[in-house]
């Protein structure tokens, strides 16, 4: 049964589309199974696959409000093993249209289920709010990664998505953990980038993935070329960054239960 791991942040410009797209390519490199499902009503994790929004027939959001099933709505890329569930910006209107839906923080967790069996991991990529898209996302997750950059606020901003975790851990999924915080935009000329990576590490310890995503030029041009930073640019730091990440996600995948 595949593993569902959910890549949130309510603050934007941390790095999650980035990390979604990228831990989703290098797991794939690794000739693991993986689907991407992007749950941003901006739709850059679907561009950056090289998916044209504007040529879809039919979304995530479809899914969603109970026009169509996931399985109908999966796409290729260019990674034989990676595959990808688009949004487009009508997803805006999902929150809205979900809150008459009964047991609405569990619409994503059906969808899914079908699809466990067929992927080793399942990727979603959250927007970046703390609403009923992420709460699904949540729901439906077996574990987070926590994409934080180094930068001024960082904590402020990890602590507030602590809390969101610790209250749908205890009221709509019990078995929800942490896969890891991912330390993101690292720059090692800048002294704040040092101190902010020693304390998340210092408080956080063990739950920190060993791998730091350093601010680097190609992870920021491969999403104009709609490819993952392995296709774009296998050598580069950033590219390098990910494929040890994802040992780190393969490595815990074999002490959980899924």
């Amino acid at each position: 049964m595949g593993k569902i791991i959910s890549i949130t942040n309510q603050k934007g410009g941390v790095g999650k589309t980035t990390t979604a797209i990228n831990i989703s390519a290098s797991l794939a490199t690794a000739e693991k199974k993986v689907l991407l499902v992007d749950l941003d009503p901006q739709g850059n994790a679907t561009s950056g696959c090289g998916i044209d929004r504007k040529t879809l027939k039919a979304s995530v959001y479809d899914a969603l409000i109970g026009n169509t099933t996931l399985n109908e709505i999966v796409l290729p890329t260019d990674l034989k093993y990676f595959q990808l569930i688009p949004a487009g910006i009508d997803l805006i209107g999902a929150e809205i249209e979900l809150i008459e839906v009964k047991k609405r923080e569990y619409v994503l967790r059906h969808l899914l289920e079908p699809l466990r069996n067929e992927f080793s991991f399942i990727m979603l990529d959250c927007p970046p709010s703390l609403g009923l898209l992420t709460v699904n996302a949540l729901t439906a997750a077996d574990s987070v990664i926590i994409p934080v950059q180094c930068e001024y606020f960082a904590m402020e901003g990890l602590s507030q998505v602590l809390k969101t975790i610790d209250l749908v851990q205890k009221s709509l999924n019990s078995i929800l953990t942490i896969e890891g915080i991912l330390l993101t935009m690292f720059d090692g000329r800048n002294n704040l980038s040092h101190q902010v990576a020693d304390e998340i590490k210092g408080h956080f310890k063990d739950i920190v993935f060993k791998n730091v995503i350093p601010r680097n030029v190609a992870l920021g041009e491969a999403p104009s070329h709609g490819k993952p930073i392995i296709s774009y640019n296998i050598t580069s730091r950033g590219a390098q960054s990910y494929l040890g990440l994802a040992l780190e996600v393969i490595k815990n995948d074999k002490k959980g239960p899924w």
